[in-house]
């Protein structure tokens, strides 16, 4: 026996030096570095080269195989963060002990001792040895190798260990088996082993041309890419290294067997599954019908959320992220009420007999408890549409509602979507078959009661592939969305369980059908007041935040809040305004770090110096009464408004002359205005010779297109007050539709035009009387500061519009004001 030697030890990774053979390595590590110098300085220069037993970056001396070789150290390079050298074997060694010591490893080893055969010149010892080299020699003439330097080689190798362990040392074969190899001390059953693995590689060879051949026969230049992938697996195989992919089956079948599916449902599966096992691995429609199996698989099938049903504590949640917004968070907090009372009423239902029947599952737990036959299932989900203008929180609202019952949160933009298969998918014989987005979603979500946003419905488009909207049809009908069938999947998929929210700027552009089944919820403007309020809680902190403004570096009045809303934005939203707190915060901390201020306080007055010059310049109420000038007021998604309209009498033969890009229906209440007054010229003070003038109707600004039927009665006014030459009260602001005979019908915008109204400085409001359950939309603080005044008829209109006294006349006018022009007190 050997005697023992103390070596370094260099660990090698996903490698295995043999005796004989010439190894070079990179070496990085330090305790591997250390390992090498401390060798370097004994007169051998020798190591003891083992292979880890894991690929890790920490060695101990666990983790290392008792089997290695015993080395020489050849040439070295330096080079920074670490070196490459040579490693030369000798002998196989064997580790008695392994410890850390100074930083690096160090191993007592023993010189291994071989078993040669008993018989060298036995005939099959000799013929084992012969095919050895036989072999090797035509693996090395089929990887390419110069066969004069081959044959030198293995002559030289007149030792059958030496010869073995050289020809283990150049084969490409696993780490695993190499190590096995080293730790053979036999010297018949190493050769033979050597062997096997030489003559694998032969095949595997002879497998590659023969595959390469017959693939080259049956496919064209087109099919190139299917032939390379083809090979690959061929070779993988024959390597015994395919066997992921059946592991991924065997993972896919055990998922799809989890799953609880109906009856008709799990017919399907079954006979897809059935028809992957009968195709080909490699085949295009194999890949087709895999792909189908594992979005079945992800698909939600059972999987719920588990809901939270604290009321409180959701309309916290709810209150927490969005101000105002009252209709929108009571809708929620219905749904919820009634989800719980449901759960508990289900949970009574299950609860245990007398006769000690087991009880169902507890509701909340996340599985719903059986529902009896006939019954429709409580917990399904509802169809609601945020209708409203841009910026005021319906698409941010869907994802607080997610948060407050604790579901998962999905959403999809429908805007500009034109292709039918964009709801419904497509059928999987079309070459790249996708699932449309609605079945997307729920794989996204993970569970079957998500909260599902559909933001843009009203934005869907119509195109020759189909009309995406009536696809909808299906998927927003709690009557049929329990058995949604998507052209891709094609099976029932249960949607009645998910909460869809959808949201529109236009509800008028939602087709009727649709409209039909979604519950609308109307979103209205901020008033000013409410812009303020969001701006001090939420945009404001969000916007210091973001500029890498601290507590305190930064404030803002409540004035130069004001100020900015009515100055810089004009929108129904907030969007507009954080953006302006965004530049005021950008211009605040550029002057912070360049050194000048070190925090700073911005009132009204400093706002325009900040944010330059103001970009909105509201109408305001005019300076005194004008005889043929009236204030009305329009609504548009950015919100209402005032609006002057004016009318003057000019030489002519009677005529109507309109101007100020008026749409029909304003051009049919100024001609239903003009045959009013006609008519009633007697009691309204006119001169008949005046019908005999033409008469100029005027809207200002010209540039912008204006219809509607809610100017009618500021329109009578500005045309009574030109014919009769009575001047308009500049204090008080109009809206509603007239008839022929003069009455004023209702109207809509009633909340936006009255802010706009009180925005620009009006305090008498004439509204249709129809229109007075709107005012309970207003805040009360707006309904405090206006004197409304509800009307039936234009000539109660008329006696709060107009100034003046129709001498025996029916119809009585305002008088002029003795004082401060507060004008006649309203009709409530």
């Amino acid at each position: 026996m050997h005697p023992s030697k103390v070596l370094p030890v260099i660990p090698l990774r996903n490698a295995v030096l043999f005796p004989g053979v010439s190894f070079p390595i990179a070496a990085g590590r330090p305790g591997t570095l250390h390992a090498i110098e401390t060798a370097m300085k004994s007169p051998e220069q020798l190591v003891f080269a083992v292979t880890q037993r894991q690929d890790l970056e920490a060695v101990t001396p666990e983790l290392l195989h008792t089997v290695g070789t015993i080395a020489s150290i050849g040439p070295i390079q330096r080079g920074v963060g670490g070196a490459r050298l040579l490693l030369q074997g000798k002998a196989r060694g064997i580790a008695m002990r392994i410890e850390e010591k100074e930083g690096r490893l160090e191993a007592v080893v023993v010189e291994a001792e071989e078993m040669p055969p008993l018989d060298s010149a036995d005939t099959a010892f000799v013929a084992l040895l012969k095919e050895l080299r036989e072999r090797s020699a035509e693996l090395a003439k089929k990887l390419g190798l110069p066969d004069e330097a081959v044959g030198n080689v293995l002559t030289e190798a007149d030792d059958p260990g030496r010869l073995a362990d050289l020809v283990a040392g150049y084969i490409d074969i696993p780490t695993a088996e190499r190590q096995l190899l080293l730790e053979t001390l036999p010297v018949e059953d190493r050769v033979r082993r050597t062997l096997v693995h030489v003559q694998r590689q032969i095949d595997v060879l002879d497998a590659q041309e023969e595959i390469k051949s017959k693939v080259q026969e049956e496919l064209g230049d087109r099919q190139r890419e299917m032939f390379l992938r083809q090979q690959l697996k061929a070779i993988q195989k024959e390597l015994g290294e395919g066997e992921d992919d059946g592991d991924d089956l065997k993972g896919l079948k055990e998922k799809l067997d989890a799953l609880v599916l109906t009856e008709e449902v799990r017919k399907e599966i079954d006979r897809e599954w059935k028809k992957l096992q009968r195709l080909s691995r490699e085949s295009m429609e194999a890949q087709v019908v895999r792909n189908y199996l594992e979005l079945v698989a992800e698909l939600p099938w059972s999987a719920r959320s588990e809901e939270h049903l604290d009321v409180v504590e959701a309309q916290r949640i709810l209150d927490e992220d969005h101000y105002a917004l009252k209709d929108v968070k009571d809708r929620i907090l219905e749904f919820l009420a009634v989800r719980q009372l449901l759960g508990r009423k289900t949970a009574g239902a299950a609860a245990p007999s007398a006769d000690g029947a087991p009880a169902d599952a507890p509701a909340g737990a996340g599985v719903p408890a059986p529902t009896p036959a006939g019954e429709k299932q409580p917990n399904r989900g509802r169809i609601l549409l945020f209708a409203g203008p841009p910026g005021v929180g319906k698409t941010s609202i869907a994802k607080s509602i997610a948060r407050a019952l604790g579901r998962k949160y999905v959403r999809i933009s429908l805007g500009g979507a034109r292709d039918e298969a964009d709801i419904r998918g497509h059928r999987r014989t079309y070459v790249g078959a996708m699932p449309g987005r609605i079945l997307q979603g729920m794989r996204q979500a993970g569970t079957k009661n998500p909260v599902f946003l559909l933001d843009e419905v009203d934005k869907l488009g119509v195109s020759f592939q189909g009309d995406p909207a009536s696809a909808l049809l299906e998927v927003l009908d709690p009557a049929q969305n329990d058995s949604f069938t998507d052209h891709y999947l094609n099976v029932p998929f249960d949607l009645s369980e998910v909460l869809f929210v959808a949201t529109a700027n236009f509800v008028q552009s939602i087709p009727g059908p649709l409209l039909d089944r979604l519950e609308v919820i109307e979103f209205s403007g901020y008033t000013e007041r409410e812009k303020t309020l969001i701006a001090r809680n939420y945009l404001l902190p969000r916007q210091l935040s973001e500029n890498g403004l601290g507590a305190g570096q930064l404030e803002v009045t409540d004035a130069a809040l004001a100020e900015i809303i009515s100055s810089y934005t004009r929108e129904a939203g907030v969007r507009q305004l954080e953006r302006e707190l965004g530049k005021l915060g950008r211009k605040v901390a550029r002057r912070i770090a360049a050194g000048e201020i070190e925090k700073a306080a911005v009132d009204a007055a400093d706002v325009a110096p900040i944010l330059g010059r103001k970009k909105i310049q509201p109408e305001k109420i005019v300076h005194e009464d004008q005889v043929g000038v009236a204030t009305g007021m329009y609504y548009t998604p950015a919100g209402g408004d005032i609006m002057f309209i004016e009318a003057a009498l000019m030489r002519g033969k009677g005529e109507v002359l309109l101007t100020g890009q008026l749409g029909d229906v304003m051009k049919e209440s100024a001609r239903a205005a003009w045959t009013f007054a006609r008519s009633h010229a007697a009691l309204l003070g006119i001169d008949d010779t005046s019908f005999e003038r033409d008469l100029h109707i005027h809207v200002p600004a010209g540039a912008i297109p204006k219809d509607g039927p809610s100017a009618g009665v500021a329109m009578a006014s500005a045309l009574v007050s030109a014919l009769s030459k009575r001047p308009c009260r500049r204090d008080v602001a109009m809206t509603g539709e007239v008839t022929l005979s003069g009455r004023v019908l209702p109207i809509g915008g009633v909340k936006e035009k009255l802010l706009g109204a009180v925005r620009a400085g009006i305090r008498t409001v004439v509204l249709p009387k129809e229109n007075v359950p709107d005012l309970e939309d207003l805040p009360q603080d707006v309904r405090d500061g206006l004197e409304i005044v509800p009307v039936q008829d234009l000539s109660e209109a008329l006696a709060v519009s107009l100034r003046g006294r129709v001498s025996g006349g029916q119809l009585r006018f305002a008088e002029e004001p003795a004082g401060n022009g507060t004008g006649a007190p309203p009709t409530h």
